[in-house]
């Protein structure tokens, strides 16, 4: 065979080895995208304000409810005085909507005598 012969040939050989190679690491991609776990969309539980709640029942709230400390329950109920509204928990859609629900049912505040039942509290998503 002649150097020119044994040329081509090896480059023949390399040329199907690389296609070969690609082939395999493409199929290879391809399973790791399948298998990647994908992120679930996050959501914030919204507490609204309203004057017929005290401080003290949404410091209650956010610590039997969400496991916040009391500091971080206080820094919510002055945000939802002065704000209005409050960001209690950044989450996944069904956990938003389980402490949604959870704030809902959580009663009245029996520290304000005109208070007739729980605060109001919404999820809204997280801009991405």
């Amino acid at each position: 065979m002649s150097d020119e012969q044994s040329m081509v040939a090896e480059l023949e050989i390399d040329e199907q080895t690389q296609d070969q190679v690609e082939e395999r690491y493409s199929t290879r991609r391809q399973r790791q995208e399948k298998t990647e776990r994908k992120r679930q969309p996050r959501y914030n539980v919204i507490l609204w304000d309203d004057k017929d709640h005290s401080y003290d029942y949404v410091v209650l709230m956010m610590k039997d409810l969400f496991h916040h400390p009391i500091e971080i329950g206080f820094q919510i109920a002055k945000q939802v005085d002065k704000g209005g509204k409050a960001c209690c928990l950044t989450t996944t859609l069904e956990h938003a909507e389980l402490k949604r629900d959870q704030i809902h049912a959580f009663g009245k505040d029996d520290l304000i005598a005109r208070c007739k039942g729980s605060m109001s509290a919404t999820i809204e998503p997280v801009p991405e």
